[in-house]
């Protein structure tokens, strides 16, 4: 029997387990680091033989241990880790945008507050005098930038981590700056202010948004994925794969899964059946055979404890990355942290919460945008009276009670777009519903009027909800709001869609509207119930408008 040498023996012998510090949760449609795997695992071993084993190497001191170093650590010089050719490029590609656009900030900013104000001054004289202020500003801005991960490779193209770190570090940037400027009496802070941050500002976000378009583009053309084998029990990796594949911008090529031995399943992928590579005991070898990037695992495996930890340590220097499918598919990650207690990694939910500040400034929010679409949308609202008077006889609005929070009924308006049989006609077509569930559509639905079929697929009819908006019966966003007769009918679960008000748009808006099932409409309000945010919700508006441009699923 070959005994193994001590080194070797402590270096496959960790004295500590895996921490709370080594546990990132990274969400299934991210951007993973990708390398390429490592070289010949033979030729690598005869490496380290020969430094472990040198006899010329420095000897030191009886009783002296040698400085222990981490399988980790050791993995990464053998083999460092380069995040992929595409991904340096377009982090440098990022960096020098954003270095553009902040110094073409900083730039008219300065012109602006001495320039266009003090009409004797040169151009060239506010660069000269103010140039190594505005150098300053720039590095302080792009280091902000980076030091709040922007450009990292995990958040781009996907989420809303990239932009909120944009926000994040702008703010902070120009907080510093001013408390510094008032310290020293700078006399550049207010106009500079009201200039560079503003402007700056959205010309980040807006050139972040173009090029998360170009990626995303590039991503459903399949480039710019990660090639990722899936790993876990067949049920596991079944869901996990059809979840990608059903993500757009998910960045993950399914190349091959690996399940217990005997476990059969047949998954496709983009369309193309996905090959079992592998069992849970060859894992790492299948990364080397197939310059894998990433390993997933859908959940721990039954009967394999510590199966998470120890791939990870297979996978020490072979550049793959390992991302753990969290089972909390309905949480989002704001909710999620990590807390450790006796050097155990505890996962800490916040649970929901219907009440407090949060809930006010998401009033305040509504009041104030009601109150300013009601007044801009006044000759819109006319045009429309006129156009349905014309088109068909009946009131301009329509108006129904609907279920708002806590199972509350109010009148919900809506410009007419059916004939006033409507409710009566129902009876006679209930047979012809396309729809799953409590539902009921019919993409020809003969109580339409001409009319009310343009106002409908540009979803002008819903316009009046702005006064349920401004009344407080509902919210610009929020849940789809129900009829008396499916809250009927609603499983217990369901009902939860009642724990905040109904909104004029959600996430059943931007994502497919008539075209969702029942089930997947019920899964995206309970999703936004208990995850929603004051972020989430300037998003959801800014995809409302873009629905409505190019209108889907709307009949």
């Amino acid at each position: 029997m070959v005994e193994m040498h001590p080194t070797l023996r402590r270096l496959a012998t960790p004295k500590y387990p895996i921490r709370h510090a080594h546990i990132s949760l990274v969400p299934l449609p991210a951007q993973p680091l990708m390398a390429p795997p490592m070289s010949e695992l033979s030729s690598t071993t005869s490496a380290l033989d020969r430094r472990l084993l040198n006899p010329r190497r420095r000897l030191r001191p009886m009783g002296v241990p040698a400085p222990r170093r981490p399988a980790a650590a050791l993995a990464t010089d053998l083999a460092p880790r380069p995040v992929a050719t595409w991904a340096r490029r377009f982090q440098r590609t990022l960096l020098w945008s954003d270095s553009v656009i902040v110094t073409v900030a900083i730039a008219i900013s300065l012109l602006t507050r001495f320039g266009l104000s003090r009409g004797e001054m040169a151009i060239a004289d506010v660069f000269q005098r103010y140039s190594l202020v505005g150098a300053l500003i720039d590095v302080a801005w792009l280091g902000m930038l980076a030091a709040f991960r922007t450009r990292t490779v995990r958040t781009l193209g996907v989420g809303f981590t990239e932009y909120k770190g944009i926000v994040s570090s702008s703010l902070f940037t120009f907080g510093i700056l001013a408390i510094i400027f008032l310290v020293f009496q700078v006399d550049m802070a207010r106009g500079f202010f009201m200039a560079a941050l503003p402007a700056g500002l959205l010309a980040l976000l807006l050139d972040r948004w173009l090029w998360r378009r170009w990626l995303n583009h590039m991503r459903a053309a399949g480039h710019y994925l990660a090639r990722a084998i899936v790993v876990g029990d067949p049920s596991d990796v079944d869901y996990v794969v059809r979840q990608i594949d059903k993500k757009s911008g998910a960045a993950y090529k399914v190349i091959g899964l690996a399940v217990p031995e005997g476990g059969g399943i047949h998954v496709s992928f983009a369309k193309d059946p996905v090959p079992v590579i592998a069992n849970l005991g060859n894992v790492a070898q299948a990364v080397r055979s197939t310059n894998a990037d990433t390993v997933i695992v859908a959940g721990e495996p039954h009967d394999r404890e510590n199966f998470i930890r120890d791939l990870g340590w297979e996978l020490e220097g072979l550049g793959a990355e390992l991302v753990v499918a969290s089972s909390l598919t309905n949480v989002a990650g704001p909710r999620i942290h990590f807390r450790p207690v006796e050097g155990l990694p505890l996962m800490h939910v916040e649970l929901p919460n219907y009440d407090g500040g949060k809930h006010l400034l998401k009033r305040a929010l509504d009041v104030s945008l009601a109150s300013i679409a009601l007044l801009a949308l006044i000759p819109v609202f006319i045009i429309v009276a006129v156009a349905i008077r014309r088109d068909s006889a009946g009131p301009v609005l329509f108006r129904q009670e609907r279920v708002g929070r806590n199972g509350a009924t109010f009148r919900m308006f809506k410009f007419r777009s059916m004939v006033c049989t409507a409710e009566a006609d129902l009876l006679d077509l209930l047979d012809q519903n396309e729809a799953s569930g409590l539902l009921f559509k019919m993409k020809n639905d003969p109580r339409i009027t001409r009319v009310g079929r343009v106002l409908r697929r540009f979803s002008i009819d819903e316009l009046p909800q702005f006064w349920n908006v401004l009344v407080g019966d509902m919210s610009l966003v929020g849940p789809r709001p129900p009829l008396q007769t499916e809250v009927q009918g609603y499983e217990r679960h369901v009902h939860r869609r009642l724990y905040i008000k109904p909104g004029l748009t959600g996430m059943w808006q931007v994502n497919g509207r008539s075209d969702l099932s029942w089930e997947e409409s019920v899964r995206l309000d309970l999703y936004y119930v208990e995850n929603w945010s004051i972020t989430g919700d300037l998003i959801i508006l800014w995809r409302t408008f873009r629905v409505l441009v190019a209108p889907v699923g709307a009949y």
